[in-house]
């Protein structure tokens, strides 16, 4: 048995290659136990990075090679949620299809038995500009400012709540539930508005596939689910981002952001769930698993990263039973 690096009471991280793991002991231990696997793995960059990244036909084959592996451990209405950025070709100002050819692999895999749910688009206007070449340099190009989030699973119902991840209502929304009133009656779309459309208190409002982690416009009040809103605004200056800088440690170049991991497991998961992430980097995945009370094991090949990640977990507000192995 692969002995994990920490555990706590809901889980533990395993540090080793994903794939290797995956086969040798999730496979056998959890198989089609998994109800959300959810990871932002290495993006197909130019430039070879210090958490490891494949390029083109290799970083295609590897990734279409995730497909089966990752759908042997999903439940049957179990859900594989992946993050992936855009890709250009080399030396030139033209975006690769690779990311596209990387889904298209996954779900056309007639052994993955996948198929795309839904995407969703993580925007993040304070990405640096890339390719810097050609945005900052040449001037050729527009800074690519978000990245693809794939909802895929192994059924067209997985399971999935999204009362679980209201958005809160607008102004006027509140207003018109305050006054039962609305302009109803029939639409130039020929869609028909009863009285009764939009006078009923839900909660809140049906979250959008556009995850806006900072204003697109500064005059309008951004209005993401209120988990994904509470964990996007102490990311910054949380306990594992202040002890890494109180201690120089160096943070994961391509963490995933915790609101969009957040909003995923209360969306597809219940309480005592297992989640896994496959590349953890720093266990953001863990931490926030953790904290809805979501059963979780977390991989990453780096050692240094994973040690790193013990961090989150000594949080006091956590609560975690931490023991490291």
């Amino acid at each position: 048995m692969m002995k994990p690096l920490y555990e706590t009471s809901l889980g533990k991280l395993i540090v080793g290659d994903s794939i290797e793991i995956a086969k040798e002991h999730l496979s056998k231990h959890y198989g089609k136990k998994f109800q959300l696997i959810i990871t932002s793995p290495p993006f197909p960059l130019n430039a070879k990075k210090r958490y490891g990244n494949l390029q083109g036909q290799e970083y295609l084959e590897w990734f279409k090679a995730l497909g089966p592996i990752f759908s042997d451990l999903l439940t049957d209405d179990g859900s594989l949620v992946i993050e992936i950025g855009n890709s250009w070709e080399s030396g030139r100002p033209v975006q690769s299809l690779l990311h596209l050819e990387c889904l298209f692999g996954l779900v056309n895999n007639p052994t993955s038995d996948l198929r795309l749910i839904q995407e969703f688009i993580s925007y993040n206007p304070s990405k640096l500009p890339s390719p810097a070449q050609w945005v900052t340099v040449n001037r050729l190009r527009t800074v690519d400012s978000y990245t693809h989030v794939w909802w895929m699973a192994k059924s067209d119902f997985p399971k999935a709540d999204n009362s679980k991840v209201l958005r809160p209502y607008s102004k006027r929304m509140k207003k018109l539930i305050e006054s039962k009133t609305y302009n109803s009656g029939k639409r130039p779309s020929e869609h028909a508005i009863s009285p009764n459309a939009f006078t009923k208190d839900n909660g809140g409002s049906i979250a959008h596939n556009l995850f806006e982690f900072e204003d697109i416009d500064d005059k309008r009040e951004v209005r993401l689910p209120h988990n994904v809103l509470s964990f996007s605004n102490t990311n910054s200056n949380d306990y594992f981002h202040r002890r890494c800088r109180e201690e120089s440690i160096p943070l994961h170049p391509a963490r995933m952001q915790a609101g969009l991991v957040s909003f995923f497991v209360e969306f597809l998961t219940d309480e005592g769930d297992l989640v896994l992430d496959p590349f953890s980097g720093s266990n953001t995945t863990g931490y926030v698993a953790e904290k809805l009370n979501r059963r979780w094991i977390s991989t990453e090949i780096n050692l240094d990263y994973a040690t790193n990640s013990i961090i989150r977990f000594e949080d006091p507000d956590l609560e975690a039973s931490l023991n490291i192995l």
